[in-house]
């Protein structure tokens, strides 16, 4: 009798330990699908139409602007692709560099998204479109035989919560899976 006691409290404590992650945590807010943001990290590919001399690819700084040739910084992060066009070429005008830029550009490569906890290879891992949880799993290699496969908690900017596998990833999220309950 004393064992069997002893063995409920034993599962007990290990079940409180592991729910102890999402403890607090309110569900993580669904992100509607949107145009994309840029941010630092991402690899923007320009070009401009009768200016050969910025036509390369680009990486938004830490500051989150982008350094062409012959021209300031300009400020791409929190923008659409269409919004950083649309700055590039009126900094272009406003320098007198070419009448009415024709300004093309397009996302090269995404800032990562990072992944720990009970997943096979845990790191960081370039953001794929459209991604869920179960994207970003699979991209890691896939649960390991103790993880929580119903939901992991995300840490998106300065705030986190609880996800369930369909929830959207985003570039720069930190994605944790704990160690299932069960």
């Amino acid at each position: 009798m004393m064992r069997t006691w002893l063995g409920l409290a034993a599962a007990g404590l290990s079940l409180a330990g592991c729910a102890s992650e999402y403890r607090g945590l309110a569900p993580l807010p669904e992100v509607a699908a949107s145009e994309y943001r840029l941010g630092p990290g991402d690899e923007l590919r320009v070009s401009v139409f009768g200016l050969d001399a910025v036509n390369n690819t680009y990486i938004v700084s830490d500051t989150g602007a982008i350094a062409l040739p012959l021209l300031e910084p300009i400020a791409v992060s929190g923008e659409t692709v269409r919004e950083a066009e649309r700055a590039i070429a009126a900094e272009i005008s406003r320098r007198q560099l070419v009448n009415q830029p024709r300004v093309s550009a397009q996302v090269q490569s995404y800032r990562p998204f990072f992944i720990t906890g009970q997943v096979q290879k845990p790191g960081q891992y370039a953001y794929v479109p459209g991604m869920t949880l179960m994207t970003a799993v699979s991209i890691a290699g896939g649960y390991t035989f103790r993880a929580d496969t119903d939901r992991a908690v995300v840490r998106r900017g300065g705030s986190k919560g609880v996800a369930q596998p369909d929830a959207r990833i985003l570039p720069g999220d930190v994605v944790t899976v704990a160690e299932s309950t069960l």
